[in-house]
């Protein structure tokens, strides 16, 4: 600021003032990566915060669905067929945990005894064969075989972080099944007008495709349990009922959970003689094979269309990153994230 031959004051740009039009438009471009690099970063750092809540939106739209469909057979308010879908899955949750923390606790304690043998009788194989570097692999390979199933059945035990993950999932399912409409609007209030419609959208189709992913999940978790259980106890094959029971679960993750499932249950029918495993390996083509040609086409038809290799990749990634529970939702976050894409496509 100078002072003019008049005493008036004349003012001067300052050193924070650009005028250059060339430097405003990088000083945009680098706020904007900048707040993406802290957009990744708060992502990274709250990744377990943001799984809850997408574990929360998924368990909402397999509650919006189970609504829907006994909204068909019973008229009754919206709120109580979400009350009591709600109070039927969490029953048949508890009592999965009770009868697999009671009745099974013990199999599964022999089933890990089990595995790590036939573990160690397949490496002294092919130790004697050449294929593998003599040494005691058996105890690691087990730990890797049984650290996921573990994982998976860590509720049943005493992990009070996996309860209270599942809690807090629960909990965050019935408050937007309930009142889905109201955080919907509250979201769409942050973005301008003119994109408010398509955001709209976006979100009507994204729930449509959760509800119909997560009742193919269901069917097949259902089918692929029971039959596994029969099968396996008509074949002789021991512990049938803790590996129906973990089929049922694994089946949650597709691709992955048949892979595990399937050696668990190859493995435990060996341990009982060569013909039972045989009989095992024949039952577990046999699922699969019903569940693939029979089961899942008619499932395909009221759900979403996945490439597998795009599911795996993303079980694989998300896995790595952020623990079983990354694993679990990375097939309703692809399929979200394909619905936003396909939108904006079209839209663009």
């Amino acid at each position: 600021m100078t002072e003019a031959p008049d005493g008036q004051h004349v003012e001067e740009p300052g050193p924070t003032e650009v005028s250059d039009p060339l430097i405003r438009q990088e000083l945009r471009r680098a706020t904007v990566w900048i707040g993406l690099a802290i957009a990744i970063a708060l992502a990274w750092l709250l990744a377990q915060p943001l799984l809850l809540i997408v574990g929360g939106m998924v368990f909402a739209a397999m509650l919006d669905g189970g609504a829907r469909l006994l909204g068909r057979v019973l008229p009754i308010p919206r709120g109580a067929r979400v009350a009591l879908v709600a109070i039927s899955a969490i029953a048949f949750i508890v009592g999965v945990f009770w009868f697999a923390g009671v009745e099974l606790i013990g199999q599964f304690e022999a089933l890990k005894a089990v595995v790590t043998i036939q573990i160690e009788r397949m490496t002294s194989w092919a130790t004697s064969l050449g294929l593998m570097p003599a040494g005691n692999h058996a105890e690691a390979l087990g730990r890797q075989l049984m650290g996921s199933l573990g994982q998976l059945t860590s509720a049943v035990g005493t992990a009070i972080g996996a309860i209270s993950s599942l809690a807090m999932i629960v909990v965050l399912g019935l408050f937007i099944a309930l009142e889905p409409r109201i955080y919907e609007r509250g979201i769409a209030w942050l973005l301008p007008m003119r994109q408010r419609e398509g955001f709209y959208e976006t979100t009507e189709t994204m729930a449509w495709t959760l509800r119909r992913l997560m009742f193919g999940r269901l069917v097949g978790m259902a089918v692929e349990g029971v039959l596994v259980w029969i099968a396996l106890s008509l074949a002789g094959v021991p512990m049938a009922g803790l590996l129906g029971l973990i089929t049922g679960l694994l089946a949650f993750l597709p691709n992955i959970g048949a892979i595990i499932s399937g050696v668990l249950t190859i493995l435990v029918g060996f341990s009982a003689g060569t013909d039972t495993g045989l009989w095992a390996v024949a039952i577990y083509f046999g699922v699969q094979t019903f569940d693939g040609y029979v089961v899942l086409p008619i499932v395909a038809r009221r759900s979403v269309d996945l490439a597998p290799a795009l599911v795996l990749g993303a079980q694989i990634l998300f896995g790595a990153l952020f623990g079983i529970l990354g694993l679990a939702l990375a097939d309703p976050m692809v399929a979200m994230t394909k619905v936003a894409l396909e939108r904006r496509a079209r839209t663009a």
